[in-house]
């Protein structure tokens, strides 16, 4: 069996993290408002979103 050095690993993880953190991004901001079973969920207000992640310096402004 082959074992990968840190040095190989890190930009196998990087790109692991971005996609992960990019699917989250998308499910997040495709969401629709969603009612069952007499509840209602409603979906993240896109722009009040984006202005909160560009605030914080996690989306780029």
């Amino acid at each position: 069996m082959n074992l990968l050095s840190n040095e190989e690993c890190s930009p196998l993880f990087v790109a692991v993290i971005e996609a992960t953190e990019e699917a989250i991004y998308n499910s997040l901001l495709q969401a629709a408002t969603t009612t069952g079973n007499g509840h209602t969920v409603q979906a993240l207000p896109i722009g009040r979103t984006t202005e909160i992640l560009r605030k914080y310096g996690v989306v780029p402004r």
